[in-house]
């Protein structure tokens, strides 16, 4: 059985790391968040309440995790570390709330995502939470493909890279501004929490952090041309919407009967648009709009 574990300090998780034969991958993206109030205060931000389900993305050794259960909360908690699942299972695996889910999250996520319901249709239905100190290497990607398989969460508290978070909260005209902002703002209100700096972690990281709250916006379903649009029109940022939004009709709708030059410009005048802006410049209400023009006009 493992000793019980001083999460505040970076001097004694180095010793335990050492007397229980565990490393640092740098692969995975490991960093203890080692300051309290910090762990504290993104634990309240999450609001959820005794009973609820939260997901824990990468618990590592258990120190947000222990938060969690201590509220009554169900925790299921994604860890892909050998090592460290080993630890979880002595310091948990009597806690019935407690339930752990091994591998990469990548792979794993999307067969856990029931909302306590049966069906595997899970659009729309937005019972659960999600907190997470969430590894460099994947936070992008692993939000991203949530939101596009629509399998949301009522509210996530996520801790990323700075440079993520000022994408996630970009808005127009924003230097930030990319096709990952237009994504995170289709379902989600993104509000900055905090300002992590590195003195925070242990390993100390290279880059500051931010904490994040994503609040679901219960928003309408998208056209099913929206995130493959928002994806074309920002492929090529030197290039102006004409010419992406040309070549994403091209590769598409090529075979529509119609021409793709006939089609852009039509899409361009029901939208009141010249064709030399460039996607940074435009609202996400301009990029809607052209997704259901591509719908009303293609019937797809």
């Amino acid at each position: 059985m493992v000793s019980a574990i001083n999460y505040n300090s970076a001097a004694a998780l180095k010793v335990f790391l050492e007397q229980e034969n565990l490393g640092m991958r740098k692969k995975f993206g490991q960093n203890f968040l080692i300051n309290p109030e910090t762990r504290k205060s993104l634990a309240q931000a999450l609001g959820a309440n005794a009973g609820d389900e939260v997901w824990e993305i990468g618990p590592g050794l258990g120190a947000m995790t222990s938060a969690l259960l201590e509220k009554g909360l169900t925790v299921k908690a994604f860890e892909i570390d050998s090592g460290f699942i080993r630890v979880l299972k002595q310091l948990f695996a009597d806690n019935n709330n407690f339930h752990l889910i091994e591998g990469d999250v990548m792979k794993t996520w999307q067969s856990q995502f029931s909302c306590g319901k049966p069906d595997a249709d899970a659009e729309n239905k937005h019972a659960l939470f999600l907190l997470g100190n969430l590894p460099y290497n994947i936070a992008a990607a692993f939000l991203a493909d949530m939101i596009e398989k629509r399998r949301l969460f009522t509210r996530m508290v996520v801790t990323v890279q700075k440079e993520v978070a000022l994408r996630m909260t970009a808005a127009a005209g924003d230097a930030n501004y990319s096709s990952f902002s237009l994504l995170c703002a289709s379902v989600y209100k993104v509000k900055p929490l905090m300002l992590i700096r590195p003195s925070s972690f242990y390993p100390q990281p290279n880059v500051d952090s931010m904490g994040l709250l994503l609040e679901n916006k219960n928003s309408d379903y998208y056209p099913q041309a929206f995130y493959p649009l928002v994806r074309s029109l920002f492929a090529s940022r030197r290039k102006t919407i004409k010419n992406n939004l040309l070549n994403f009709l091209s590769s598409r709708y090529g075979r529509a009967g119609t021409s793709p030059g006939d089609l852009c410009g039509a899409l361009l005048k029901e939208n009141k648009l010249s064709g030399g802006e460039r996607a940074e410049t435009l609202e996400f209400d301009v990029f809607l709009s052209l997704a259901r023009s591509v719908e009303s006009i293609l019937g797809k």
